[in-house]
Order: C-alpha cells, then structure tokens, then sequence
C-alpha cells in the first residue's frame, strides 16, 4: 500500500493536464500520482496513455460529478492519505511535504489544506480555500483571505497554521480511514461544498482539520463550471441548505433555516433585478429541490454535534462593511 496518493479528478480537462500535470509529477517523488476520469469526451485519456504512462489511470464509467467521482476512484485506490487535487492547481517545489508531515505528527487531525492562491492574480489568495476554510451559522462559507467574491491580497497575514472549519476540495490531504469512516463524499450534491459537507462530519466525529500556510498552490478555478453558470448558482443554492439540513444540530436548524430562505429569496430578487432571470429561477429550482427531496436529507442527520461560527457573515460584510477576515 503507498503512502499517499494524489488523486486527480478529470472531467475534459486535457489542457489542464498538459499544462500542470508535468509540474505535480516533478515536484511529488515520494507519492503516487493517479488520475481519475470521469467519462471526459475529450482526448484526456488518449492523451494520457501517450504522454504520461508513468501515471496511474482509472476510468470511470460514467461522469460521476466531483463528489460521486471521487468515491468511485477512492474505492479502487490502497493508500494511507489521499491528496485530492483539482486538475486545474499548479503546484510548487516542496507543496506536499508539509501536509504530510502534519498528519504524520497529529493523530488527532483528518484532514488539511495549503495555502491557495489565484493562478491568474498571483498575489491574490483564490476563491476555493484561500488560506482555510469556515461558514457562519446561516451556512455561508468564507475563507482567511476570502469573503464573498472579495479576494485578499496575499502579505503573509494568515500564514500561521490554525484550525479551520473546512478543507478545500481543490487541494485537500485526508486520511482515507477517515474518509470511509465519514462515508466520502454525498454524491447528491455532484458538485460544490460536497467538502465542507465531509469536513462538518468528520468533526463531527471528533476529529479536526488544519490550514498549513507552509504549504502553496495556485488555482485556477472554475474550470469545469465558471461563475456565470446557472447550473453552478443551483448546486451552490440546493446544497448550501442541504448542509444545514444534515448537519446543523436541531435548535439552531429550527432557528436559522428560515432566516436562510428568506435571504435566498433576497438573492434571487437581486439576479432578477440586475436582469439575471436565469440565475434566479436557479435559485427557485434549488429551493424546489430541497421542499421535494427534504425527507431524503432529513435521513442523512447522524452526529450533528458540531458547530460553525456562531456569528453571520451576511449582516457582518453587507451591514459591517467588513471585507477581510482579520476583520472579523
């Protein structure tokens, strides 16, 4: 059994394969590299075959999304930690060492994450987990570097190791015991905060997650689905509520859930408003979801025992006018 396997998921992603690929198998000696397909109808295996047969590759059947993805190419991989890596992450000469080293040393600890920085605006941390990841107790996630679609420059002022909330999925070194004890992904949300969903769980269980700024690389982000897809606004809707639903213990589930409504509705009359139909029925479609599937995901509550921030970074950043982190 290696040690630690980095497993990317790709989706028709071969230009993001030949661009960084090369740079992860330079820079990971001591790890193996695998890549999962997920049904690509581009020339990404063919590609792969030619170019790199020293890579492991798995073929999946069928596009799986992020979430079902992962779980299918997990089952099929032997390793101590997974590094669950997006296709579209530039790596840097010594990124994977201190992840391990960090789980080598703290049992205690699932799961942990680098410092993600923008690819295209390299002084800026990167949407997807900037320097760790937390969500307030209406659900919202933000990140140490990162609120809202307001981005940070990078100074060194979160470079301290702190434990965070959640793991960016982008780049994220997870035990696999812990990954199947926590039972992966749910492949119901397909795609996005299906890590902050697994990284809820798994304090839940009673375990932690670190950000370890020591550690860098650049994301490009919104590789297979950009910020003016409706699709993505859906996914970021329905499974934003379907976090509280599964995890959120009862008392505050019962207390925030409606407040959460009320401002997605807010959200919907600002796309309408701002001439973006297509965006708010994507709301409405999410919020259609969640009334018609809301006894499947009540099912889904095990140990609620965690807890986010207990403070609302919507009144903080709208009403505050606050914009960092260290704000906060």
């Amino acid at each position: 059994m290696t040690k630690t396997a980095i497993v990317i998921l790709n989706y028709n992603g071969r230009a993001y394969l030949e661009k960084f690929l090369p740079g992860v198998i330079k820079y990971s000696k001591d790890a193996t590299v695998i890549v999962a397909d997920n049904a690509s109808t581009d020339d990404s295996v063919a590609f792969l075959e030619a170019n790199h047969p020293e890579v492991q590759l798995i073929i999946l059947d069928e596009n799986h999304g992020y979430a079902g993805g992962y779980n299918e190419a997990l089952k099929q991989i032997e390793a101590e930690y997974y590094l669950l890596l997006n296709s579209d992450v530039e790596v840097t000469p010594d990124w994977i060492n201190p992840l391990v080293s960090f789980l080598d040393s703290n049992p205690e600890y699932a799961a942990c994450q680098p410092k993600i920085k923008d690819y295209n605006h390299r002084a800026l941390f990167e949407y997807a987990g900037a320097s760790g990841g937390f969500i307030d107790s209406l659900g919202y996630p933000y990140c140490r570097g990162r609120i809202f679609d307001e981005l940070e420059a990078d100074s060194g002022q979160y470079n301290d190791p702190i434990d965070i909330f959640w793991s960016s999925g982008a780049c994220m070194l997870i035990r696999s015991e812990v990954f199947f004890n926590a039972r992966g992904f749910d492949q119901d949300f397909f795609a996005h905060m299906e890590e902050i969903d697994l990284c809820w769980r798994i304090q839940s269980m009673g375990m932690k997650i670190r950000a370890i700024p020591a550690a860098t690389v650049y994301h490009v982000g919104g590789g297979t689905l950009n910020k003016s897809s409706s699709f993505k606004t859906y996914l970021n809707f329905r499974n934003g509520l379907s976090l509280l639903i599964k995890n959120l213990p009862l008392p505050h589930l019962i207390l925030k859930f409606p407040i959460r409504i009320f401002l997605d509705w807010l959200a919907a009359l600002k796309f309408i408003l701002e001439g973006s139909f297509n965006h708010a029925t994507a709301v409405l479609k999410a919020h259609f979801y969640i009334l018609s599937y809301s006894i499947k995901t009540l099912k889904k509550r095990k140990n609620t025992s965690a807890t986010p921030q207990s403070m609302m970074v919507v009144f903080e950043y709208y009403v505050k006018k606050k914009r960092k982190f260290s704000d906060f």
